[in-house]
């Protein structure tokens, strides 16, 4: 494997870009989609009920995009062994960090897309109910 500094900063951040996507997508599906309702609703109410504060905040990770990323992040770095600018804990260090920040910066963007998806639909159903019976497409 050829040594830190040998990598071009372009290249590292290319990877930084992609290995981002497979970490917001794991974050987002976990805390938000339908698949992982029933696991989700479990740890909200643990994270609201249990006695300790680190059980409260271990099942509360599973509800956060943003706090779930950091695991999903560190769990990539271990993988993937990526390390950025630096070689040794400190390139982990900062790959940890701006991995997160990419991720979360990937999710941002796809809920608001999301969003604006949903609201024109909205905006299609509202129009469509107003407009007389022969107007409506088939």
């Amino acid at each position: 494997m050829p040594s830190l500094l040998a990598i071009p900063l372009l290249h590292q951040l290319g990877v930084l870009l992609f290995l981002a996507l497979p970490v917001a997508c794991a974050s987002w599906t976990v805390t938000h989609e339908e698949v992982f309702r029933e696991p989700r609703e479990f740890c909200k109410k643990k994270s609201e009920t249990c006695g300790s504060l680190p059980k409260r905040k271990f099942f509360y990770l599973f509800t956060c995009e943003y706090c779930f990323s950091h695991y999903v992040s560190a769990f990539a770095l271990v993988l993937f062994r990526f390390q950025l600018l630096y070689e040794g804990w400190r390139g982990y260090i900062v790959a940890w960090f701006a991995l997160v920040w990419i991720a979360n910066v990937y999710m941002g963007v796809f809920n608001h897309l999301r969003l604006e998806i949903k609201h024109e639909n909205v905006a299609i159903a509202v129009e469509q109910q107003e407009l007389p019976p022969e107007a409506k497409p088939k």
